[in-house]
């Protein structure tokens, strides 16, 4: 056969040196290359594994051992796992590199952003700097902003005797009780502006005016896992944020909260519109800009200017 004869043609010995020494790495290289050739000669791996299969059969015992077949799987079921492990390898350097990517441009983008925003203050500053006035009532915001705090993960803070979060229509708390507490064991009285937790027989935990009033019927408490109080207070102005749960303790940076995107289309489109806004000025005060209102009476300022151009508006301020 056709097939025989091209690996025959190859050989590069007698079948009675085949059993000497193991042959040295140069002699191994010349495999190598031989084998090499025949395989682009036949024209792929297939055809050349017929005929190395086809010599095995007719020029040696390899086939009487009924083992035979299952070796061979093994020895290719190895090479496929060697192949599928550099692929595996590849994707994950390749992800890795694409999250490289991802986490560089972010960073820029953050970079570019800041210094758009630090550019804006400067400017905003340099303006400010001319009204002695209005110098000492920002120097005084600046203060007042820098007693706030940064908001948690729910848009409040975590204190030494409790934590809480908010969304507009809420104010949840969690205060740490010891493991087991039962709820006979539990004083927590809720008014519209006065909130007391604690427990029997022991000075209380929480005790103080409310920052702002709450609607007592839609309030709740319950204990959680037997360790923690967990308080749910229903505002009554549903579309303010809090400082604090009670006055006088920390409070949180409003204009750094961040309003869960998802809760936007649970809203009626009126009350969205108005969470909007209020987004929208924060970020706008944030970065020392105009609010809406302030940029709707500046606008409206203009119309009338330009409506009137016999007037002088040089000493005309936005009251």
């Amino acid at each position: 056969m056709a097939i025989i004869s091209d690996i025959q043609e190859e050989e590069a010995s007698p079948p009675q040196q085949a059993a000497a020494a193991a042959p040295a790495p140069a002699a191994v290289d010349v495999d190598l290359e031989v084998l090499e050739k025949v395989l682009e000669r036949k024209g792929g791996p297939l055809p050349f594994l017929h005929a190395a299969i086809d010599v095995a059969h007719r020029r040696s015992d390899l086939f009487r051992d009924p083992s035979a077949v299952s070796k061979i799987n093994a020895m290719a079921s190895a090479c496929r796992a060697q192949v599928e492990a550099e692929e595996r390898k590849a994707r994950d350097a390749k992800r890795k590199a694409e999250e490289l990517d991802k986490k560089a441009a972010a960073e820029k983008e953050r970079a570019v952003k800041a210094a758009a925003a630090e550019k804006v203050r400067a400017v905003t500053e340099e303006k400010e700097a001319g009204s002695s006035g209005e110098k000492d009532s920002s120097m005084e915001a600046e203060k007042e902003e820098s007693k706030a705090k940064q908001p948690n993960a729910g848009n409040g803070l975590d204190l030494e005797k409790y934590s809480w979060t908010q969304q507009l229509p809420e104010v949840n708390l969690s205060v740490p009780v010891p493991e087991g507490t039962k709820s006979r064991f539990v004083v927590c009285e809720i008014k519209k502006d006065h909130l007391k937790v604690g427990l029997k027989g022991q000075p209380p935990i929480i005790d103080g005016e409310l920052h702002k009033p709450v609607k007592v019927d839609d309030c709740f408490w319950s204990i959680e896992d037997g360790k923690y109080l967990s308080i749910l207070l229903t505002k009554h102005n549903q579309m303010e944020w809090w400082k604090s749960v009670i006055k006088g303790d920390p409070e949180v940076d409003t204009q750094r909260v961040e309003p869960e995107s998802s809760k936007l289309s649970d809203l009626d489109p009126e009350t969205r519109q108005t969470v909007e806004k209020m987004m929208f000025d924060q970020r706008q005060k944030q970065m020392g800009l105009p609010t809406s209102d302030e940029m709707q009476k500046d606008e409206m300022l203009k119309k009338f200017m330009a409506q009137h151009p016999e007037m002088d508006f040089s000493r005309a301020k936005i009251a």
